[in-house]
């Protein structure tokens, strides 16, 4: 299991394909703050709630100065679907070989009803403008969770 990133380290860059068929390089967006958020699968029912969540939420985040980025090992096609049918607003890319999970460690060795598993550990960052982790969550919950994001923020809800 990779290491645990923690405020105050630099945020691994990368670029990553999107839905849309373009790249993100994260270091491309720097000056801007970003909320990086790791999920399993498009379309199951908790990923489905988060990504929704932050797309009821994007405008009052990009109000705030943000931008949101969902990264999943899901290939863009199948994002380009999931955004389709629930009509998600927020960015998200594709990582099918696990390699930024990894360096972000949001991949490893999770608890899945009662077993260890090894896969995707739902995970959110807020990088700053200089491209530093200002806020690292593990095990984050797929419900309630934009909210309480806020609420660690200083958003209010």
């Amino acid at each position: 299991m990779s290491a645990r990133l923690q405020a105050g380290d630099q945020a691994p860059d990368f670029t990553l394909p999107a839905d849309d068929g373009t790249s993100v390089t994260l270091s491309s967006l720097r000056g801007q703050k970003v909320i990086v958020y790791f999920y399993p699968a498009a379309m199951t029912p908790g990923c489905t709630k988060q990504a929704c969540d932050f797309s009821d939420s994007i405008d009052r985040l990009q109000a705030e100065g943000y931008t949101v980025l969902g990264i999943s090992p899901d290939k863009p096609e199948k994002l380009a679907k999931f955004r389709e049918r629930d009509g998600l607003t927020i960015t998200l890319l594709s990582d099918p070989d696990k390699e930024v999970l990894t360096a972000w460690g949001a991949f490893g060795e999770k608890k899945l009803y009662g077993k260890v598993v090894e896969g995707v550990i739902r995970s959110t960052f807020v990088v700053d403008e200089q491209g530093a982790i200002e806020l690292a969550q593990y095990n984050v919950k797929a419900t309630g969770h934009v909210a309480k994001l806020r609420r660690d923020l200083g958003l209010g809800a």
